[in-house]
């Protein structure tokens, strides 16, 4: 491939490093709150919702994100032609336009938001169960009702304990949008193939695993970030070196 013929790809590979973004994106945005919902009804006392809350949670890590991704987007037309369909979701489904253009991109990002809020409840689950039950009593006894306990003492403390985890985890989405291409969806891994007989190369692969790989490493440097903030002795050390800078300077 010429220099020229390079240029044209990455810069075509730049342009649809946006709709790959937004899978990502949204998907966190959505997927985080979510999987903390599903993990409070996980540790619910009443054992029907913790059961369906098992099943839902067995199913999105039990079965690959390429075949969700699929069924999501292929289901509906399907669903709407059964004569089973009850009539509740044939009405609910029957206003969804399939040949609209927001619709492949909905319908990945319900699949990918169910199968990472699965993932999510988890680490929160784990998160949570790791506080020590002294700090409930403890906050009780300082007036504190749950709601106050929750959010005050022990979700700071959750926070700080599940991030190497969710780290892993969004790291593994940045590679995940990948996926979308089977829809199809016109992301950068969806493109770089399209362009592989154009040029008759395996460069475009290479090239869109570059972006990938940049990503990931950006995402790894900035969450580094975040949960050495998150700690306490490292926040410490920072103050302390700030205090010894502000003393020389005025020296």
């Amino acid at each position: 491939m010429t220099g020229e013929q390079i240029e044209t790809l990455f810069g075509l590979m730049l342009e649809y490093t946006i709709p790959t973004l937004k899978i990502f994106c949204f998907t966190l945005l959505y997927s985080i709150p979510l999987g903390m919902v599903v993990a409070l009804l996980k540790m619910c006392k009443i054992k029907p919702i913790s059961w369906l809350t098992n099943i839902y949670i067995l199913i999105m890590r039990g079965t690959p994100l390429l075949l969700q991704l699929i069924v999501a987007q292929y289901s509906v037309p399907y669903i709407l032609k059964s004569d089973a369909c009850p009539a509740f979701l044939h009405a609910l489904l029957d206003g969804v336009d399939i040949r609209s253009e927001t619709y492949t991109f909905n319908m990945m990002l319900f699949a990918f938001v169910l199968n990472y809020a699965a993932y999510f409840a988890e680490i929160f689950r784990g998160g949570i169960e790791s506080i020590p039950r002294g700090q409930y009593e403890a906050a009780g006894a300082l007036g504190l009702n749950r709601t106050q306990t929750f959010f005050r003492i022990i979700l700071p403390q959750v926070i700080r304990r599940v991030l190497p985890a969710s780290s892993n985890e969004i790291i593994t989405l940045v590679k995940d949008t990948s996926l979308a291409s089977a829809i199809p969806y016109m992301e950068i891994m969806y493109i770089a193939k399209k362009q592989v007989p154009t040029y008759a190369s395996l460069l475009p692969l290479f090239m869109a695993g570059l972006f990938y790989f940049a990503f990931a490493m950006v995402l790894t440097l900035l969450l580094s970030l975040i949960e050495k903030s998150l700690d306490p002795m490292w926040r410490r050390n920072v103050k302390t070196l700030r205090k010894g800078i502000f003393r020389r300077g005025n020296a």
